[in-house]
């Protein structure tokens, strides 16, 4: 899936939240400056917050509670060494919420069983543009993906 601009990645990620169901986890897979925190800023507008949605590239968590469903906003970029299963993040990924997941690849141990990973790709040509894929593991997540139409 191909988008020419950070609004309309916002906007389709708005689109997604409906959709979206407690437990849910979204990996978020892509470089630097890829779209991943725009995505989710989009994301959360759909989920009916409100609050300004930052990288939790410090704090590693940032919770949002006050939308149709908390949204749990991670980045384990400073984990590239390990740690992720020494957060509990689990009880982030079993709860009320949407888990919304930067750098997964560092989960190690605490991956969850069911996931939907969406790898993000910056166009070689035009720093605007991005391309989306999917992969959907587990059921819930292959039942997400066939409501998003995106395969």
């Amino acid at each position: 899936m191909k988008f020419d601009n950070e609004t309309a990645l916002q906007a389709f990620a708005a689109q997604v939240a409906p959709h979206l169901a407690p437990g849910d986890v979204l990996l978020l897979d892509g470089d630097l400056g890829a779209g991943k925190t725009s995505f989710t800023k989009g994301l959360a507008r759909g989920l009916g917050i409100t609050d300004y949605i930052k990288s939790p590239t410090f704090t590693l968590i940032r919770e949002y509670p006050a939308g149709r469903l908390p949204l749990y906003h991670m980045d384990l970029y400073r984990l590239e060494d390990g740690g992720a299963g020494d957060l509990g993040l689990e009880e982030y990924f079993e709860g009320d919420g949407v888990s919304v997941v930067e750098w997964p690849d560092y989960l190690g141990e605490a991956l969850p069983d069911g996931y939907l990973l969406i790898h993000f790709l910056k166009d070689d040509f035009d720093d605007n543009k991005r391309t989306l894929t999917f992969e959907a593991v587990g059921p819930r997540a292959q039942a997400l993906l066939a409501a998003l139409n995106v395969a």
